[in-house]
């Protein structure tokens, strides 16, 4: 509220004025003020209350980048070393080195106006009281900023490899999402996924449907110098065994089948495979509310030369007795793959459980 605001909320009239006033059915005007009033107050302070949260623009930044701000001093020693140690790691399931995060470096003095919209942050400074945490949608949305504060470099340091599974799993989720809400923008609108598996994903709408019979559908997206692709299939429940000293052995035994029955290559005797000279990763992790195994690797061409990275998700269904597998794949030769295999994630990641589209019966 303004200060003449403030004063026309003080108006008021002498008592033996109110009184004939109000015998005479003239209090109309004062009343009038009073309501006046009270509906300014009102509405400044929702407005004052909508002003506390402000104007949130949207957040900046390539996917997979990261925003470090630091001294230059503590960026050029042991404490940077540290953070790229564990953020510039080198991403699993790649055919060649590629780091987790493209960090960006920005001294505190200019972190400020533009800068601080960067949708992930890590911040670090000195400071008497020690602190760890992570903020939400402080200065653009959305955004996460992870922070490293303590009164040292090496209490710092300590605190950097206490935290970075934890930011990680964050920024990650945040460009998950981020990704997630561009794909909106022109989103894939084929049914043939959820007519088929009673699931749907969210995709750009440059991912065709290649191959859609039985138990297996294909769909393809052309890049610049290669090709992405989706699979998605359904084995039995007990496909898989659950003990981890077989299921490695297993996935690749059955990852090699399917390869051999729906992945073709060029000429007979040539069909999908996993690579055996690199180990797969794996790990568990939850995916729609469901337990999940992901596996990354490398996939190559059986009798040509042609391969590259893939990442693999097969969900517990057990509401429809199933192992749902979901699966994503770059071609790209001589070209970084972090980005795409990084889309592809995110778009596996979308996962939701719909059930089967319901067609109307044919009338006559």
């Amino acid at each position: 509220m303004t200060r003449d605001e403030t004063a026309l909320c003080r108006v008021t009239l002498p008592d033996n004025e109110r009184k004939s006033d109000v015998k005479a059915g003239r209090y109309f005007w004062p009343s009038t003020v009073l309501m006046l009033c009270a509906a300014i107050f009102f509405t400044a302070c929702k407005e004052e209350k909508k002003g506390e949260r402000g104007y949130m623009p949207d957040s900046v930044g390539a996917i997979n980048s990261l925003a470090v701000v630091i001294d230059n001093e503590l960026w050029n020693g042991p404490l940077g070393d540290e953070i790229r140690e564990f953020y510039a790691s080198p991403v699993d399931g790649l055919p060649a080195v590629e780091p987790l995060f493209t960090l960006h470096q920005i001294p505190p003095s200019i972190f400020n106006g533009t800068t601080t919209r960067s949708r992930n942050i890590i911040l670090v400074q000195k400071d008497s009281a020690t602190y760890t945490g992570i903020k939400t949608d402080k200065f653009a949305r959305p955004q996460k900023i992870g922070v490293i504060q303590a009164a040292d470099e090496r209490t710092m340091i300590e605190l950097i490899g206490k935290t970075h599974e934890e930011y990680i799993n964050a920024f990650k989720e945040n460009d998950v999402k981020a990704n997630q809400k561009r794909f909106l923008v022109s989103p894939n609108k084929s049914q043939d996924i959820r007519n088929r598996f009673g699931i749907s994903l969210i995709m750009p709408s440059v991912y065709r449907t290649g191959t859609n019979k039985d138990n297996f559908i294909w769909m393809e997206r052309v890049i610049p110098k290669g090709t992405m692709h989706i699979f998605v299939y359904q084995l039995p429940l007990n496909a898989i065994p659950e003990d981890k000293n077989t299921r490695v052995d297993a996935f690749i035994k059955m990852h090699d089948s399917i390869g051999k029955q729906y992945v073709p290559g060029r000429e007979e005797g040539m069909y999908m495979v996993t690579q055996k000279a690199y180990a797969p990763y794996v790990f568990d992790i939850t995916v729609a509310g469901k337990p999940t195994m992901e596996t990354k690797g490398i996939w190559e061409m059986k009798n040509f030369a042609m391969a590259g990275p893939f990442v693999n998700y097969i969900i517990r269904d057990e509401e429809n007795n199933r192992l749902l597998v979901l699966e994503g794949l770059t071609f790209a030769p001589s070209e970084d793959k972090r980005d795409y295999m990084f889309e592809l994630e995110s778009i596996l990641k979308s996962v939701k459980f719909v059930g089967k589209e319901e067609t109307a019966p044919e009338t006559k």
